[in-house]
């Protein structure tokens, strides 16, 4: 399961971000009928749904800039893991303790977890009633797969899922809402995984993860069991890594228990001790050598899965930790870095192409596919091979490749 949780996230990596429409949007909508039809929604259902319906005009724009793929990791951390959104969530955990600590006892999931991802997602919930946020969800589903982005098969997942949950919950489609890509409620799961995971953690009958906070926690814990969360186990640690250290094993292709690092002598920072030296971990620097460095075990993956995103992982990691009162990070990141342009990124992948060291898309989103062969680039070179893509590596790169 992890191993395909690690593929499926470097496959979408490696996806453009938008394709283009191969019919219109009308069209597009009555050849769908049939798709929808086999995968179980009733014509009936799929015909109220779609009857009159106009793509989102936002959409395109939307995918195009999402913040995990257009901002630095430090930043996305800032904007998203602040003194504000901690005291704001400690306090609203507290306000639901009785239910939190139920969730945790029921399912073994971290309850503090389940609180960084409410946080991340929906500021603990405030921005369910903003409805610049929060619209219908089958307008914005039908959209994206009509726009045929990269995650193609999944957008048609979630528009038949969403479909499905009309007749489920019996909801009309102005009342079944969620974000501009489809996930819904207050931990934003997409349709797709609340039909596989959904759960009525309230006992009423339904599932409805907008209205329910009690619904929406059950639904994302047990997704995350699903995937294959193990209780007990923590996300990760930071780490100090030793001067001369290969990067090279800075890969999540093999987890490696914590005693394969601390004999080359990775250890915990604030003199730490880790608590078990056979858990399986990988080494992840997401600003090369010189920034914070982590040994992630399994969870840290399951969190990939909830959402492929290394900062969106990492913010909700992180969070977790501070919700529980522990402080900032140690070390600090690289602030002062220049990093490429779109174009820029591409002509980097372009030329890793060119070298031989990279088989995936030229389409400027740089992710763990991209970051190995610049290491490998780097190794070549008798360079640290750390895979931190800057403005640097474009010059280098273009140069190399000419």
């Amino acid at each position: 399961m992890l191993r395909l949780i690690a593929a499926v996230a470097l496959s979408l990596l490696a996806t453009p971000a938008l394709a283009a429409p191969v019919e219109s949007f009308s069209a597009f909508l009555r050849n769908f009928e049939a798709k929808a039809v086999a995968a179980g929604v009733s014509a009936a259902t799929y015909r109220s749904a779609t009857e009159g319906l106009t793509p989102d005009p936002n959409v395109p724009n939307l995918v195009e800039s999402q913040p995990e793929f257009t901002t630095s990791i430090w930043d996305y951390l800032d904007k998203r893991v602040t003194s504000s959104r901690i005291d704001k969530g400690q306090a609203a955990i507290e306000r639901n303790r009785a239910l939190f600590a139920d969730v945790g006892r029921r399912t073994g999931v971290d309850p503090y977890l389940l609180g960084a991802i409410w946080g991340i997602e929906t500021d603990y919930g405030a921005v369910l009633g903003n409805k610049k946020l929060i619209r219908p969800i089958i307008r914005s589903l039908a959209t994206l797969v009509h726009q045929r982005r990269g995650r193609l098969k999944e957008d048609e997942a979630d528009f038949i899922g969403a479909l499905k949950l009309l007749e489920l919950n019996r909801m009309t489609p102005a009342e079944l809402v969620g974000s501009w890509a489809g996930a819904i409620g207050h931990l934003q799961v997409n349709p797709s995984n609340v039909v596989a995971h959904g759960s009525d953690g309230d006992g009423d009958g339904r599932i409805d993860l907008h209205n329910s906070l009690s619904d929406a926690l059950a639904t994302s814990a047990k997704f995350l069991l699903d995937l294959g969360y193990r209780p007990g186990l923590d996300w990760g640690f930071e780490v100090e890594v030793p001067a001369g250290f290969d990067y090279l094993l800075a890969t999540r292709d093999e987890l490696r228990p914590v005693s394969f690092f601390a004999d080359r002598g990775v250890r915990r920072v604030k003199g730490r001790d880790f608590a078990d030296l056979t858990t399986p971990v990988f080494l992840y620097a997401p600003a090369g050598q010189g920034g914070p460095k982590f040994l992630m075990t399994a969870n840290y993956l399951v969190l990939k899965g909830y959402n492929f995103s290394d900062s969106y992982a990492l913010s909700v990691a992180h969070m977790t930790d501070r919700l529980k009162g522990a402080g900032g990070l140690v070390a600090d990141w690289p602030r002062q870095t220049k990093f490429p342009n779109l174009a820029q990124r591409k002509a980097i992948q372009q030329a890793l192409i060119d070298l031989g060291l990279y088989q995936g898309a030229v389409d400027g989103r740089i992710g763990p596919i991209s970051q190995a062969a610049y290491a490998r680039f780097q190794a070549s070179r008798g360079e640290i091979a750390d895979g931190f893509i800057t403005l640097r590596t474009y010059e280098e790169l273009t140069a190399a490749a000419r």
